[in-house]
């Protein structure tokens, strides 16, 4: 199996088993009142907890930058983010391999949760995985825009897909009653840009030519 679908699948793995696992809360075959929301409760993405409120545990305000993208609000948005993962994945393995979209897909993450924690006034807590997909869409868009620049070619398209995710949040946004965590979305964005240009600032001559022109691993 190649790298890259290694890679996205074990982290929709992940995923699809926690998602599972709260299922079969939900049905009540696990004997554990609210177990969803108790789930929640420990790994979901909390604002307060970076204020006063009392965590549930060490390190769970740490933590949840972690935990919160790995759990879903039920079957469509786990469905429409692992769709989203399998085809992001492969673009960012070809151009930097498995272990570095590991790295990149945890830093956006990380962004996601802290976009959240500026941005955002909400009290319930958030989860998802889309702060990391941002990410991804993020690095391919910084990888694209160095490319381009690169070859002196238009900048365009580039900034068009930009302005197309920006119109994608705002619609989803109040078609979901303004429950869409638009902060994770942009601070995975801007997380997934940055850390794509430290990992491989190079346009895509330079990983053609040279000596260090071999495939990524």
């Amino acid at each position: 199996m190649r790298a890259d679908r290694k890679v996205a699948l074990t982290l929709v793995v992940i995923c699809v088993a926690l998602e599972a696992l709260l299922r079969l809360g939900d049905w009540g075959l696990l004997g554990v009142p609210r177990f969803r929301e108790l789930v929640y409760e420990y790994g979901g993405f909390w604002p307060g907890l970076l204020d006063n409120w009392r965590p549930n545990y060490p390190f769970q305000p740490w933590l949840m930058f972690v935990t919160y993208g790995f759990l879903h609000a039920g079957l469509m948005h786990l469905v429409l983010n692992m769709v989203t993962l399998f085809s992001l994945a492969r673009p960012v393995v070809m151009r930097v391999g498995g272990r570095k979209l590991v790295l990149l897909y945890t830093l956006s993450m990380l962004g996601g949760g802290i976009g959240f924690a500026l941005l955002s006034d909400s009290y319930r807590p958030m989860v998802g995985a889309s702060g990391a997909l941002f990410g991804l869409a993020g690095a391919i868009l910084a990888w694209e825009y160095v490319d381009r620049f690169t070859f002196q070619d238009r900048l365009w398209p580039v900034a068009r897909a930009a302005l197309m995710l920006v119109v994608l949040n705002v619609a989803l946004y109040y078609a979901m009653d303004r429950l869409l965590a638009w902060e994770a979305h942009l601070g995975g964005f801007v997380m997934g840009w940055i850390a794509a240009l430290l990992i491989d600032p190079r346009g895509r001559r330079a990983l053609t030519d040279g000596p260090d022109a071999d495939p990524p691993q």
